[in-house]
Protein backbone atom coordinates (compact mmCIF):
# COMPACT_ATOMS: atom_id res chain seq x y z
CA UNK A 1 0.00 0.00 0.00
CA UNK A 2 1.45 3.49 -0.86
CA UNK A 3 2.07 5.37 2.48
CA UNK A 4 3.32 8.90 0.81
CA UNK A 5 3.01 10.92 -1.96
CA UNK A 6 5.46 13.71 -3.09
CA UNK A 7 4.69 16.36 -5.91
CA UNK A 8 7.03 18.60 -7.27
CA UNK A 9 6.77 21.37 -9.85
CA UNK A 10 3.26 20.05 -11.37
CA UNK A 11 0.61 22.60 -12.44
CA UNK A 12 -0.58 24.18 -8.81
CA UNK A 13 1.67 22.02 -6.33
CA UNK A 14 4.70 23.73 -6.22
CA UNK A 15 5.78 21.31 -3.29
CA UNK A 16 3.40 19.10 -1.92
CA UNK A 17 4.15 15.72 0.01
CA UNK A 18 1.36 13.58 1.82
CA UNK A 19 0.79 11.01 3.75
CA UNK A 20 -1.84 8.52 2.98
CA UNK A 21 -4.16 6.01 4.39
CA UNK A 22 -6.12 2.84 3.38
CA UNK A 23 -9.07 5.53 2.47
CA UNK A 24 -8.03 8.78 1.41
CA UNK A 25 -10.89 11.56 0.51
CA UNK A 26 -9.10 14.57 -0.48
CA UNK A 27 -11.63 17.95 -0.34
CA UNK A 28 -11.05 21.61 -1.16
CA UNK A 29 -12.35 24.45 -3.23
CA UNK A 30 -11.99 24.73 -6.89
CA UNK A 31 -8.49 25.41 -8.22
CA UNK A 32 -6.74 24.19 -5.03
CA UNK A 33 -5.27 21.47 -6.59
CA UNK A 34 -7.51 17.85 -5.93
CA UNK A 35 -7.05 17.58 -9.45
CA UNK A 36 -3.82 17.91 -10.04
CA UNK A 37 -2.90 15.25 -7.28
CA UNK A 38 -5.10 12.85 -8.87
CA UNK A 39 -3.66 13.08 -12.33
CA UNK A 40 0.24 13.03 -10.49
CA UNK A 41 -1.03 9.62 -9.31
CA UNK A 42 -1.88 8.31 -12.66
CA UNK A 43 1.24 9.60 -14.33
CA UNK A 44 2.84 7.51 -12.13
CA UNK A 45 0.98 4.84 -13.38
CA UNK A 46 1.84 5.80 -16.81
CA UNK A 47 5.38 5.11 -16.07
CA UNK A 48 5.20 1.55 -15.41
CA UNK A 49 3.23 1.30 -18.91
CA UNK A 50 5.70 3.33 -20.24
CA UNK A 51 3.67 6.05 -21.46
CA UNK A 52 4.36 9.06 -19.24
CA UNK A 53 5.90 10.74 -22.03
CA UNK A 54 2.83 10.65 -24.12
CA UNK A 55 0.31 11.68 -21.24
CA UNK A 56 2.37 14.75 -21.06
CA UNK A 57 1.77 14.98 -24.69
CA UNK A 58 -1.54 15.20 -24.19
CA UNK A 59 -1.90 17.33 -21.48
CA UNK A 60 0.47 19.79 -23.44
CA UNK A 61 3.62 19.10 -23.04
CA UNK A 62 5.89 19.58 -20.34
CA UNK A 63 5.55 23.18 -20.34
CA UNK A 64 2.18 23.85 -19.72
CA UNK A 65 1.83 21.23 -16.71
CA UNK A 66 4.94 22.54 -14.97
CA UNK A 67 4.20 25.14 -11.90
CA UNK A 68 3.85 28.52 -13.00
CA UNK A 69 4.30 30.20 -10.00
CA UNK A 70 7.37 31.91 -8.35
CA UNK A 71 10.62 29.70 -7.51
CA UNK A 72 10.48 30.94 -3.99
CA UNK A 73 7.91 33.23 -1.87
CA UNK A 74 9.14 36.76 -1.11
CA UNK A 75 8.27 38.17 2.70
CA UNK A 76 5.37 40.36 0.67
CA UNK A 77 3.63 36.84 -1.00
CA UNK A 78 3.95 35.63 2.47
CA UNK A 79 1.87 38.42 3.74
CA UNK A 80 -0.35 38.95 1.17
CA UNK A 81 0.89 42.29 0.26
CA UNK A 82 2.03 41.17 -3.31
CA UNK A 83 0.15 38.53 -5.34
CA UNK A 84 1.62 35.34 -5.92
CA UNK A 85 3.00 35.27 -9.53
CA UNK A 86 5.44 33.87 -12.20
CA UNK A 87 8.89 35.06 -12.54
CA UNK A 88 11.35 34.41 -14.79
CA UNK A 89 13.47 31.32 -13.92
CA UNK A 90 16.76 31.14 -12.52
CA UNK A 91 17.39 27.25 -12.48
CA UNK A 92 16.46 24.23 -14.49
CA UNK A 93 12.67 23.60 -14.08
CA UNK A 94 11.64 20.15 -13.88
CA UNK A 95 8.21 17.94 -12.64
CA UNK A 96 9.22 15.79 -9.70
CA UNK A 97 6.72 12.43 -8.68
CA UNK A 98 7.52 9.96 -6.13
CA UNK A 99 5.69 7.49 -4.25
CA UNK A 100 6.86 4.67 -1.12
CA UNK A 101 5.30 2.25 0.72
CA UNK A 102 6.30 0.15 3.65
CA UNK A 103 8.42 -2.17 1.11
CA UNK A 104 9.16 -0.18 -1.84
CA UNK A 105 9.77 3.36 -3.08
CA UNK A 106 9.99 5.36 -6.19
CA UNK A 107 10.83 8.68 -7.55
CA UNK A 108 11.29 10.19 -10.86
CA UNK A 109 12.54 13.67 -12.53
CA UNK A 110 11.38 14.75 -15.63
CA UNK A 111 12.73 18.10 -17.49
CA UNK A 112 12.82 20.03 -20.76
CA UNK A 113 14.95 18.36 -23.28
CA UNK A 114 18.33 20.42 -24.81
CA UNK A 115 17.59 22.59 -28.01
CA UNK A 116 18.23 19.92 -30.86
CA UNK A 117 16.73 19.60 -34.26
CA UNK A 118 13.87 17.32 -34.21
CA UNK A 119 10.36 17.47 -35.18
CA UNK A 120 10.01 16.18 -31.02
CA UNK A 121 12.15 18.88 -29.43
CA UNK A 122 9.04 19.33 -27.34
CA UNK A 123 8.90 16.47 -25.40
CA UNK A 124 10.23 15.90 -21.70
CA UNK A 125 13.42 14.25 -20.62
CA UNK A 126 13.34 11.58 -18.09
CA UNK A 127 16.32 12.96 -16.16
CA UNK A 128 16.38 10.97 -13.02
CA UNK A 129 14.78 7.87 -12.14
CA UNK A 130 15.40 5.74 -8.43
CA UNK A 131 14.21 3.15 -6.29
CA UNK A 132 14.76 2.02 -3.41
CA UNK A 133 13.40 -0.04 -0.14
CA UNK A 134 11.16 1.22 2.55
CA UNK A 135 9.23 4.77 3.06
CA UNK A 136 12.45 7.03 3.18
CA UNK A 137 15.12 7.13 0.50
CA UNK A 138 18.75 7.16 2.10
CA UNK A 139 22.39 5.85 0.61
CA UNK A 140 21.90 2.05 2.19
CA UNK A 141 18.69 1.50 1.06
CA UNK A 142 19.26 2.33 -2.52
CA UNK A 143 18.70 -0.18 -5.36
CA UNK A 144 18.51 1.02 -8.35
CA UNK A 145 19.26 4.45 -9.57
CA UNK A 146 19.37 6.27 -13.17
CA UNK A 147 21.12 9.41 -14.42
CA UNK A 148 20.65 10.99 -17.64
CA UNK A 149 20.90 7.63 -20.16
CA UNK A 150 23.09 5.43 -17.65
CA UNK A 151 21.14 3.27 -15.07
CA UNK A 152 22.89 0.97 -12.64
CA UNK A 153 21.56 -1.71 -10.05
CA UNK A 154 22.26 -3.80 -7.12
CA UNK A 155 22.90 -7.45 -7.30
CA UNK A 156 21.83 -9.99 -4.64
CA UNK A 157 25.14 -9.42 -3.24
CA UNK A 158 24.96 -5.78 -2.88
CA UNK A 159 26.85 -4.76 -5.63
CA UNK A 160 26.62 -2.14 -8.20
CA UNK A 161 25.90 -3.53 -11.39
CA UNK A 162 25.62 -0.66 -14.83
CA UNK A 163 22.89 -1.53 -17.51
CA UNK A 164 24.81 -2.84 -20.33
CA UNK A 165 22.67 -0.46 -22.47
CA UNK A 166 22.09 3.03 -22.52
CA UNK A 167 18.16 4.96 -22.13
CA UNK A 168 16.13 7.08 -24.56
CA UNK A 169 15.57 10.30 -23.06
CA UNK A 170 11.93 8.73 -23.01
CA UNK A 171 12.70 5.25 -21.94
CA UNK A 172 12.19 4.56 -17.98
CA UNK A 173 14.10 1.88 -16.40
CA UNK A 174 11.32 0.24 -15.34
CA UNK A 175 10.38 -1.06 -18.59
CA UNK A 176 13.38 -1.18 -19.74
CA UNK A 177 15.73 -1.91 -16.60
CA UNK A 178 13.49 -4.97 -15.42
CA UNK A 179 15.72 -8.09 -14.70
CA UNK A 180 13.83 -10.91 -12.85
CA UNK A 181 17.84 -12.04 -11.98
CA UNK A 182 19.57 -8.61 -11.55
CA UNK A 183 16.71 -6.34 -10.89
CA UNK A 184 13.43 -8.12 -9.32
CA UNK A 185 12.79 -5.25 -7.33
CA UNK A 186 12.13 -3.04 -10.30
CA UNK A 187 10.35 -6.30 -11.71
CA UNK A 188 8.21 -6.50 -8.73
CA UNK A 189 7.13 -2.81 -8.43
CA UNK A 190 6.22 -2.12 -11.81
CA UNK A 191 3.82 -5.24 -11.88
CA UNK A 192 2.49 -3.48 -8.50
CA UNK A 193 2.24 0.04 -10.64
CA UNK A 194 0.25 -1.77 -13.37
CA UNK A 195 -2.41 -3.01 -11.53
CA UNK A 196 -3.38 0.21 -10.45
CA UNK A 197 -7.05 1.09 -10.98
CA UNK A 198 -8.35 4.67 -11.83
CA UNK A 199 -12.41 4.80 -12.30
CA UNK A 200 -12.25 8.37 -13.25
CA UNK A 201 -13.90 8.22 -16.62
CA UNK A 202 -17.27 5.83 -16.11
CA UNK A 203 -19.79 6.34 -18.47
CA UNK A 204 -23.03 5.16 -17.59
CA UNK A 205 -25.14 6.66 -20.45
CA UNK A 206 -26.90 4.36 -22.72
CA UNK A 207 -23.52 3.92 -25.22
CA UNK A 208 -21.78 3.11 -22.16
CA UNK A 209 -19.80 -0.33 -22.50
CA UNK A 210 -21.04 -1.12 -19.54
CA UNK A 211 -24.38 -1.76 -21.20
CA UNK A 212 -23.22 -3.61 -23.87
CA UNK A 213 -23.17 -7.06 -24.64
CA UNK A 214 -19.66 -8.77 -23.31
CA UNK A 215 -18.92 -12.18 -23.13
CA UNK A 216 -18.52 -12.59 -19.36
CA UNK A 217 -15.86 -14.01 -17.15
CA UNK A 218 -13.84 -14.50 -13.47
CA UNK A 219 -13.26 -10.58 -13.24
CA UNK A 220 -11.96 -9.96 -9.84
CA UNK A 221 -10.88 -6.26 -10.65
CA UNK A 222 -12.69 -3.94 -12.74
CA UNK A 223 -11.33 -2.48 -15.82
CA UNK A 224 -10.41 1.11 -16.04
CA UNK A 225 -13.86 1.31 -18.53
CA UNK A 226 -15.96 -0.47 -16.76
CA UNK A 227 -16.77 -2.60 -20.05
CA UNK A 228 -16.73 -5.73 -17.56
CA UNK A 229 -18.72 -4.53 -14.43
CA UNK A 230 -21.25 -7.46 -14.86
CA UNK A 231 -18.91 -10.18 -14.61
CA UNK A 232 -16.63 -8.20 -11.70
CA UNK A 233 -20.59 -7.63 -10.01
CA UNK A 234 -21.05 -11.67 -10.16
CA UNK A 235 -17.92 -12.63 -9.39
CA UNK A 236 -17.96 -10.62 -6.18
CA UNK A 237 -21.09 -12.03 -5.40
CA UNK A 238 -19.62 -15.95 -6.11
CA UNK A 239 -16.88 -14.84 -3.47
CA UNK A 240 -18.62 -12.91 -0.84
CA UNK A 241 -17.40 -12.16 2.14
CA UNK A 242 -16.80 -15.52 4.46
CA UNK A 243 -16.21 -13.35 7.83
CA UNK A 244 -19.59 -11.37 6.38
CA UNK A 245 -21.40 -14.46 6.27
CA UNK A 246 -20.37 -15.93 9.15
CA UNK A 247 -21.95 -13.26 11.25
CA UNK A 248 -24.80 -13.10 9.25
CA UNK A 249 -25.60 -16.79 10.07
CA UNK A 250 -24.79 -16.59 13.59
CA UNK A 251 -26.99 -13.46 13.62
CA UNK A 252 -29.42 -15.34 11.64
CA UNK A 253 -29.97 -18.70 13.64
CA UNK A 254 -29.01 -17.08 17.48
CA UNK A 255 -31.57 -18.49 19.92
CA UNK A 256 -32.92 -15.87 22.62
CA UNK A 257 -31.57 -16.59 26.15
Amino acid sequence: MISRVAISGYRSLRDLRIGLGQLNVVTGANGSGKSSVYRALRLLADVAQGQVIQSLASEGGLSSTLWAGPEAFSRAMERGEHPIQGTRRKNPVSLKLGFSGEDYGYAIDLGLPQPRETMFSRDPEIKAEALWTGEVLGRNNLFASRAGPAVRTRNRNGEWRALPQSLSSFESMMTQGTDPHEAPELLTLRQRMQNWRFYDHLRTDRDALARKPQVGTYTPVLADDGHDFAAALQTIREIGDHVVSTRRSRTRFRVPQ
